[in-house]
């Protein structure tokens, strides 16, 4: 199977989905939050570097929960039209 390659819009989604895990996390170990939400240390890297910017939600739920985020809140910080509003 093949898979399509992802627009520019997903790719910016998944830059603002790796930043705002990324400073959840904040002092915490990359192992200790994805033990916690029971994915690798190397899937966890992926999406904050953005190099899996589309990750499954399953996996987005299991982060969010293990950082005291809603899945509120997620949704919030990688809505592209909030952030175009924001910056103009």
């Amino acid at each position: 199977m093949v898979r399509t390659p992802l627009t520019p819009e997903e790719r910016e989604r998944g830059r603002f989905l790796g930043t705002l895990l990324r400073d959840a996390r904040g002092e915490r170990s990359m192992t200790e939050v994805a033990a916690a939400a029971g994915v690798s240390a190397e899937t966890l890297r992926k999406i904050e570097t953005g190099r899996a910017p589309t990750p499954a939600f399953f996996t987005i739920a299991a982060l969010a929960g293990a950082l005291g985020l809603s899945l509120d809140e997620v949704a919030a910080a990688c809505a592209l039209d909030e952030r175009s509003a924001a910056a103009a």
